[in-house]
């Protein structure tokens, strides 16, 4: 499987937000672009092509996608019926690993991935370890009743109490089990995204 080696922290500097996923932000130090030059650096005026292109690869970077499959959710989005950018984010929203981000199991994206990959979950009752895996409404997502009782789980059974899940999801706090109750609606989508730019910018 294809990983997005490309340095986190440079990237959030390079857009000007947190999109490391990390808890701590790369900008609370440093809020200037990387290199000998950043904290100084004027920056020419950016072209129509240069902001799409930005915006896609900051999406990308938040979602922790390489082009290929950024491209084909892009694709998928363009099948289905009304609009193409919230139906983008609709797409990355309800990828396996980020329900299991969004349902407050992980605090990152990158770690819901790392535990999607191992096998720590089932779809209704069958074990699914693909991170893009499309969750669908209906479905219930659960921890594998063999890791409740160990690691990273025994953990967390301490922390759950605290954990706030988005409002199209609801997270059993005792059973590990995560039911998507529908789709994402439009406010409950990521506001930080450009969607009309990427559509610009693969309409080229």
């Amino acid at each position: 499987m294809g990983r997005n080696l490309e340095p986190r922290h440079k990237a959030s500097r390079r857009f000007g937000e947190n999109v490391a996923d990390t808890l701590k932000s790369p900008l609370a130090k440093r809020n200037y672009p990387a290199g000998v030059h950043g904290p100084k650096k004027t920056f020419s005026k950016t072209s129509e092509y240069g902001k799409q292109l930005l915006e896609k690869q900051k999406a990308k970077a938040i979602y922790g996608l390489l082009e290929k499959q950024f491209l084909l959710t892009f694709n998928r989005a363009k099948k289905m019926t009304g609009d193409v950018g919230e139906n983008l984010l609709i797409n990355l929203e309800t990828r396996l690993d980020n329900v299991i981000f969004r349902s407050g199991l992980a605090q990152t994206r990158r770690l819901a991935r790392q535990l999607v990959n191992h096998g720590h979950f089932t779809i209704d009752g069958k074990k699914v370890d693909v991170p893009s895996f499309p969750v669908r409404p209906g479905q219930v997502v659960k921890v594998k009743e063999n890791k409740v009782n160990k690691g990273y789980w025994k953990n967390m059974a301490e922390k759950i109490e605290k954990v706030e899940s988005a409002g199209w999801l609801t997270l059993d706090k005792k059973n590990f089990s995560i039911t998507v109750n529908s789709l994402p609606n439009s406010s409950d989508l990521p506001k930080n995204i450009a969607t009309n730019l990427i559509v610009d910018f693969y309409s080229r």
